[in-house]
């Protein structure tokens, strides 16, 4: 059975950081490319960022990118978003998900398994 378990959400003000975890069980993890998504109030689920299996690719959308890191530890089955400089407009439910592939993709659809979501609260 595949678990993707988030962790690190929480209440923080507008500048601050907080990086979130994924732990992932039942899978091979090195297999999968890995990615994060949010998914605020009344409004469809975004793409942040992926990584590919191996870590040597990353991919960020464009509202994230130069604020927000992925990475991941093989050896721990762990995938983490480090966020920065985190605004208002960043609160949100964020979502691990795993794809059996070695390639990532940004499509909500590209994605076989899905964390049950971190609460992520900016206030200004």
């Amino acid at each position: 059975q595949v678990q993707l378990v988030e962790s690190g959400g929480g209440l923080v003000q507008a500048g601050a950081s907080l990086r979130l975890s994924c732990a992932a069980s039942g899978l091979t993890f090195s297999s999968y490319s890995m990615g994060w998504f949010r998914q605020a109030p009344g409004k469809e689920r975004e793409f942040l960022a992926a990584i590919s299996w191996s870590g040597s690719s990353r991919y960020y959308a464009d509202s994230v990118k130069g604020r927000f890191t992925i990475s991941r530890d093989n050896a721990k089955n762990t995938v983490y978003l480090q966020m920065n400089s985190l605004k208002p407009e960043d609160t949100a439910v964020y979502y691990c998900a795993a794809r059996r592939s070695a390639y990532y993709s940004t499509d909500v659809s590209g994605y076989d398994y899905w964390g049950q979501g971190t609460q992520v609260t900016v206030s200004a």
